[in-house]
């Protein structure tokens, strides 16, 4: 980016850690017919969610009090949405692994915490 940091990067390599994390796991869990684990997944992708759902308020005040500050805060909320979309994939990856080896259907939050 050109542009000055809008604000130092602290949340967002937290998100990109948990969301390789966590889809390493989800593809560990297939390969292996772990059930445990892709539960795990499955608890793991609420981290990114609230991360995302943190970082884009933050976001948004600082676009609210400086609009100078909207291309850089987008460019980021862009960045934390497809990381958020990563744990969302891997969480999907993960019911499919915990059906395919229980039975269970855990989509849409039906008995996801049961594992």
């Amino acid at each position: 980016m050109r542009e000055p940091e809008l604000k130092p990067l602290v949340d967002l390599p937290i998100m990109a850690n948990a969301a390789q994390r966590i889809l390493n796991q989800s593809l560990d869990a297939f390969v292996n017919s772990d059930a445990d684990l892709a539960a795990k997944v499955i608890q793991d992708d609420r981290l990114l969610d609230n991360l995302y759902e943190q970082i884009l308020r933050e976001l948004l005040t600082y676009m609210l009090g400086d609009t100078r500050t909207i291309s850089r805060a987008i460019k980021l909320i862009f960045i934390a949405k497809h990381l958020e979309r990563v744990g969302d994939h891997s969480a999907n990856i993960a019911e499919m692994v915990v059906f395919l080896v229980s039975g269970k259907d855990v989509r849409h939050g039906a008995g996801a915490a049961a594992g």
